[in-house]
């Protein structure tokens, strides 16, 4: 019993060194959604557009889309935008969450930069960031015609995520199954 002890403070060191070699191995933009194939969360919130206009989640099926969780206050907003902004111009739907910001400078931004978005809902207080599991801006999910959630990337945008990302969109608008996780 003795020994056992004295090699007890060894075990517990590999142990923990097992287990945070494990975790350096993870992809830190790979995080798991609940929401995968349901639907996306009921909500009422505003228009950044138009306060007067109130949204819903119905108001954005129709066809598949990129819904991107976005705020001026996030560098790394900034940095994807550009991209957003040419996958409009591609003729992709991108709906924007303008997550926890300021409506006027939102809109100062969006004028700025260009405006990517068909539908920007605002979400001032993040409610609706809250219940699709934002961790924090830029997020940016894949729906498909009926609302269904079947994608999420965290972290920017750039061409090489878009390249993923305009194939799962590309199969939900040929109605394929094989829709990549």
């Amino acid at each position: 019993m003795r020994r056992f002890i004295l090699f007890l403070p060894l075990v517990i060191f590999f142990g923990i060194g097992v287990f945070l070699y494990r975790g350096l191995q993870l992809d830190p933009t790979e995080l798991p959604s609940a929401l995968l194939d349901k639907p996306l969360p009921e909500f009422q919130l505003s228009s950044l557009y138009n306060p007067e206009q109130v949204l819903s989640a119905e108001d954005l099926k129709g066809e598949p889309a990129l819904v991107n969780v976005w705020a001026t206050w996030c560098p790394s907003c900034k940095e994807e935008h550009a991209q957003l902004n040419r996958i409009k111009a591609e003729g992709y739907k991108v709906i924007g969450i303008n997550y926890k910001d300021d409506r006027q400078k939102a809109q100062i931004w969006l004028q700025k930069y260009l405006d990517p978005y068909a539908e920007n809902v605002f979400d001032q207080q993040g409610t609706l960031g809250l219940d699709l599991g934002v961790y924090g801006a830029p997020e940016t999910y894949v729906i498909d015609a009926e609302g269904i959630i079947r994608f999420k990337h965290v972290g920017v945008v750039d061409e090489r995520v878009w390249g993923q990302l305009k194939q799962i969109v590309d199969q939900l608008k040929t109605g394929s199954k094989g829709v990549a996780q």
